[in-house]
This record gives C-alpha cells, sequence and structure tokens, in this order.
C-alpha cells in the first residue's frame, strides 16, 4: 500500500485542477494526470485505469455545469456515444496486450495536422454547419467513433482533440459545441472502461477519487471560462496545448520534469 501524505494530496488535488481545466476546454489533460500517478509510485497499467476514475467526476461536473446553461443534447451525445462505449470497452481489454507506441505516434501526427488546421482555417471550426447535424449519421462515421473510443479504452490520452476534429468535420458542429459533445462522448464511454481495469485490479480508488477533487474544480472553472469567451477563446487554449504537445514530442521539455519541479518545490 503507497504511503497517503499530505504533500501527495496536495499533488493530487492541484494538478487535478490544472487537468479539469484543460479536459474540459479541450484534451491532452491525461497525460498529466497519468504522470503524476506513476511519480507518486503507480505500475504504468494502474496508473492508466485510476486516471480513469477523475474523468469520470470531472466529465459529470462539466455536463451537469453546461446542462444548467441549457447547451447540453443529451439524445444526439447519447447516440453518438454507443459505438464509443463498445470501443472503450475492447480497447479496454486489450490495454494489457498491445503495445502502445503505435497509437503514440498516431495521437502525435493527429494532434499536429488537428492544430495546423484550427491555425489557418479557423472559420470552419468556429462556423456550425446545422444540415449536417440534422442529417442521418452515415455507418462510416459509427466506424470512426467505435476506433476513437477503442483508442481511449487502451490509452485515452488526447481522445478529446479526436472527438472535437470528428464532430466538426463530420458533425458539423462548431469548436464550442463540439466541445460540449465531446464531454458526453466520455461520461458516457469512460466508465465502462473504468469497470474493466477495476476488475482486472488496475485502480488505486484512493488517488483516483482525491485527484478528481482537483478535476471538478478545473471543470468548473473551465466551464466558466468557455461560456464567457466563446470559441475563440475555446480555440486559442486549444492551439497552446498543441504547442504543448509537439514540444513533448521534441523533448523539449516532459510532464515528469515539470511535476518533479512542482513537488520539489524549486
Amino acid at each position: 500500500m503507497l504511503e497517503l501524505t499530505w504533500v501527495t494530496v496536495l499533488i493530487l488535488i492541484i494538478s487535478g485542477v490544472i487537468v479539469g481545466f484543460i479536459n474540459t476546454l479541450a484534451g491532452g489533460g491525461t497525460v498529466i494526470s497519468i504522470s503524476v500517478f506513476m511519480f507518486l509510485g503507480l505500475p504504468p497499467l494502474v496508473a492508466n485505469g485510476t486516471n480513469r476514475v477523475p474523468i469520470v467526476f470531472q466529465n459529470l461536473a462539466s455536463a451537469y455545469l453546461y446542462h444548467k446553461k441549457k447547451m447540453v443534447d443529451w439524445k444526439k451525445g447519447f447516440q453518438l456515444s454507443i459505438p464509443i462505449i463498445f470501443g472503450n470497452i475492447v480497447g479496454a481489454i486489450f490495454a494489457d496486450y498491445l503495445p502502445s507506441k503505435y497509437f503514440s505516434y498516431i495521437f502525435a501526427g493527429v494532434v499536429v495536422l488537428f492544430g495546423l488546421s484550427l491555425l489557418f482555417d479557423p472559420k470552419r471550426w468556429l462556423k456550425e454547419n446545422p444540415t449536417l447535424q440534422h442529417k442521418p449519421t452515415p455507418a462510416l462515421h459509427y466506424l470512426i467513433y467505435f476506433i476513437m473510443g477503442f483508442y481511449a479504452g487502451f490509452v485515452h490520452v488526447g481522445v478529446g482533440y479526436f472527438y472535437i476534429g470528428a464532430l466538426v468535420l463530420l458533425g458539423g458542429y462548431d469548436l464550442m459545441k463540439a466541445n460540449v459533445m465531446k464531454i458526453l462522448f466520455v461520461l458516457f464511454s469512460v466508465p465502462f472502461g473504468l469497470s474493466v481495469y477495476a476488475i482486472q485490479g488496475n485502480v488505486h480508488w484512493e488517488y483516483g477519487l482525491i485527484h478528481a477533487i482537483g478535476n471538478v474544480i478545473g471543470a468548473y472553472i473551465g466551464v466558466h471560462y468557455a461560456v464567457k469567451k466563446g470559441g475563440t477563446f475555446v480555440r486559442y487554449i486549444i492551439l497552446a496545448l498543441v504547442l504543448i504537445v509537439v514540444l513533448q514530442m521534441l523533448d523539449v521539455i516532459t510532464t515528469e520534469s515539470i511535476v518533479k519541479l512542482l513537488s520539489s518545490g524549486k
């Protein structure tokens, strides 16, 4: 049993606030959570499973806050989440057997393309297409959502970028509405993947629940700023996060070094 000290609690809550804010506005905060859990002594697979606990609470809080502002389409969100749920379960089952490095390469490529599109074609992301939104969802789109769900169940890191990209480019949503729908995708699907990790004994509930406290606070802050500032603000935040991801891929910065720096107080 890992020792739980006040320093550990502080690290989990503070990092949770940052992760909740990032994930509510875009995605990619998961890499911070997993790095923090591993820094505190959890094996990679357990860190990956434990990460699902705060994600559930964070997206529950975000969905509730957006619902209060009448910005949530629960019916459509659940409909599109069905293939993601199945993908999540399959991905979580196979997490023990497949090399994650291949998914890292895919994620890196998608994030870079995503960032370039946001930078050079912003109007496409800020203007919705109601015609596309109300068309029946093609079978191919459901397959794409299943594949994204598989990735989410397996790694989850940065899956928010995949969801937002698909919702804007395939579904006709603007960036703001896509971000809200993304939260529903995660809320509906992650509990199933979490159940698989829990059954396998790969969840540290104490760390996960404490980290969730920070996640909920971060989600509250993120929703407040997203609603107040609108899609343009979300776009700038995502661009900044994409830049950080690229710097991480180039080994200019690492999440582990940031965690160590914060925990040392230097």
